[in-house]
């Protein structure tokens, strides 16, 4: 079975149709990056998935829960999937070391000393436990990104969600993403992954869906759609 199915997910904002039937499944342990033009529908999937947003209509399945059922835990389905925003989303009052323990204390019940190790074990994951008691203005853009994702997998989900991680950042910092996206994937870390940055999705060697008009138009690895595609649309986005 897999991590995540989706099947016919259908999204619509004041009569305005955003997603039109996605159908998608993510199985344990696998990145998939998900590409298109602006517009297109890549972030109101995630939102959709996670239930910050209500989606009109559709299934989807959840390591085989039904996560849109009306009696569904929306608060517990989203501790079981970390989101990275695409503007990081961190409290600047707070160190880095204070942002990742606030879900582990507030939302686990965690006590404070179990909370700062398990952050710590995050942060140096991230080549950050140096930077743990600096606040956010005193980071560069890519180690915000790297706080945001230890934060993120520091509550322990089942699957992580990146909402266009590379778009805030120069190319510098853009790779260093790349490379901890990379170890991720290595780990075995289930991952979704939004972007419009090509150099990302070359390089993270996940499959790639293209999105267009709130549909999946074709899923491949990277080469096959990054090539001379049959599709204009695709093509034309690629190349």
């Amino acid at each position: 079975m897999a991590l995540l199915t989706v099947r016919d997910l259908k999204m619509a904002y004041d009569g305005r149709t955003v997603l039109n039937g996605i159908d998608l499944d993510l199985e344990e342990g696998e990145l998939k990056v998900v590409m298109g033009p602006s517009g297109c529908g890549k972030s109101t999937l995630l939102r959709c998935l996670n239930r910050l947003v209500t989606p009109t209509s559709g299934q989807i399945i959840f390591r085989g829960e039904d996560v849109m059922r009306p009696d569904t835990d929306v608060r517990a389905l989203r501790q079981r999937i970390g989101f990275v925003f695409q503007n990081f989303a961190l409290y600047r009052h707070l160190s880095a070391l204070e942002n990742v323990t606030l879900g582990l204390r507030k939302l686990r019940g965690m006590a404070t000393a179990a909370a700062n190790e398990r952050a710590m074990h995050e942060l140096g994951r991230m080549n950050l436990a140096e930077h743990a008691q600096k606040y956010p203005s005193q980071l560069s853009g890519g180690q915000k990104q790297r706080v945001a994702i230890a934060r993120a997998l520091a509550m322990d989900p089942a699957v992580l969600f990146f909402d266009e991680p590379t778009s805030a950042l120069d190319p510098v910092m853009s790779r260093e993403i790349i490379n901890v996206i990379n170890q991720l994937r290595r780990d075995k870390v289930s991952m979704l992954c939004v972007t419009h940055d090509l150099a990302l999705a070359r390089a993270v060697q996940g499959r790639v869906l293209f999105l267009d008009q709130g549909q999946i138009l074709a899923e491949g690895e990277a080469s096959e759609l990054f090539g001379d595609h049959a599709d204009p649309r695709i093509r034309a986005f690629f190349n």
